[in-house]
């Protein structure tokens, strides 16, 4: 009985241990992952799963809360050796011995990016400006919708000092001007007539604070210019000139807040070479709204005859097929309307409250080409032709239009 009782605890024991997400995997490193590439993780995932982002998903909190537990056990060299060595267990222990102390996670997110921890515009917190950013969108990528990255240099706190500008860490007050980054200076106006004026330390570049060992990778300058990749997501529908949000993703500073950084969908003008891998004629289709708007071409004889069909490629490859009948006669610039054939109707909410794709229309319009020259016996037969039915119940259009069959000339005016 006691035999069979210590191996339920140990399977117990087993089983949380199996449970406990390793924190390597959870920042997205193996363990040979340095120190810069631990704070590189955590700097994106904790903004990625933040409460504020996610408002009422309780499993992005929990994950918020398991990011910042694993860089609080990675980012200690000695907390980082006992979990390489014992994992969960040995982090426990140490803790019981008071060897470590768990921090509130937003107080840690507030050590990275300023403020109080929370994403919201706090009284009195200083916000850097947003950014706006043009990105082109293929019109079949709008249609069918499409998951991709986009790339953009933009300013941010630098890795290397954590924003310290410092190589060993060590920030000194400015002798010159008491950490305040203002000096008072004195002009003088006229004999004994001075003005003091308020003008920035030229020693510390009005930051207040001088550093001795600059940072190799900044110098000094506590940000750098980076390249960063984010992931866009383009829903079916979604208008052209649409606004995507990126909140407190636009320049970093450690004097601020980040400001947010603001993409705007734009069409991208298609091209045969780049953009028609699967030559759909879709791609040269001209988007008003909901509606989708295609020219069509027709000869003289298919506008006047009939006949004749045209399958179209949409932009998800299927066909639509375009078609008269023998007889049926299609006017110039005369406009079709081909229901539920145009692009999907975007909701703020996803699809209708029926949960049903909703579509607008293709309109298409007719272009009927004229030969531009015939060969004799060709010209000879559609004259005898036409002849032939206009004298039989042809209609005259200049002698129905009223007009006088010779020109007439203006009564002649006596000079003055």
């Amino acid at each position: 009985m006691w035999f069979t009782s210590s191996w339920l605890i140990v399977l117990c024991l087993l089983q949380l241990a199996a449970c406990a997400t390793d924190f390597y995997k959870l920042l997205g490193l193996d363990k040979s992952a340095s120190e810069r590439d631990i704070k590189r993780a955590y700097r994106v995932m904790s903004k990625k799963f933040h409460p504020d982002k996610n408002p009422g998903n309780e499993e992005s909190k929990q994950k918020f809360v398991e990011v910042a537990e694993a860089y609080e056990a990675l980012s200690d060299a000695e907390s980082r050796k006992i979990y390489d060595q014992y994992g969960h267990e040995g982090l426990k222990q140490r803790q019981k011995g008071g060897g470590g102390q768990r921090h509130d996670p937003f107080d840690m997110f507030s050590r990275f990016f300023g403020g109080n921890g929370h994403f919201g515009h706090q009284q009195g917190e200083r916000r850097g400006p947003d950014m706006e950013v043009r990105v082109g969108v293929p019109l079949r990528d709008f249609y069918n919708g499409h998951s991709t990255d986009f790339q953009l240099e933009k300013q941010q706190i630098c890795d290397e000092c954590d924003g310290s500008g410092s190589a060993d860490g060590q920030v000194d007050t400015c002798q010159h001007c008491g950490g305040h980054g203002i000096v008072i200076k004195k002009h003088q106006l006229a004999p004994g007539i001075f003005q003091q004026v308020q003008a920035q330390c030229d020693k510390c570049g009005g930051q207040g604070k001088t550093i001795k060992h600059k940072c190799p990778l900044c110098s000094g300058s506590r940000v750098v210019r980076k390249v960063n990749t984010f992931s866009l997501v383009i829903e079916r529908g979604i208008p052209k000139g649409h606004r995507i949000k990126y909140e407190n993703d636009a320049d970093e500073s450690p004097d601020y807040v980040a400001g947010d950084l603001l993409v705007t969908l734009t069409e991208k003008e298609p091209s045969l070479t780049e953009d028609n891998e699967g030559q759909l004629d879709g791609t040269f289709f001209r988007r008003k709204g909901d509606d989708l708007y295609w020219r069509e071409v027709l000869s003289l004889r298919e506008a006047w005859m009939g006949g004749w069909t045209r399958n179209l490629t949409h932009l998800d490859g299927h066909i639509v097929e375009l078609s008269r009948k023998r007889g049926e006669t299609i006017q110039p610039s005369q406009i079709q309307r081909v229901v539920g054939e145009g692009m999907p109707k975007w909701h703020e909410d996803g699809d209708s409250v029926y949960h049903i794709a909703e579509f607008g229309d293709l309109v298409v319009e007719y272009t009927v080409v004229l030969p531009d020259q015939m060969e004799k016996p060709m010209e000879k037969d559609f004259w005898a032709l036409w002849e032939k039915w206009r004298k039989k119940n042809g209609v005259d259009l200049h002698k129905d239009s009223g007009r006088p069959d010779k020109p007439v000339m203006p009564k002649s005016k006596d000079e003055l």
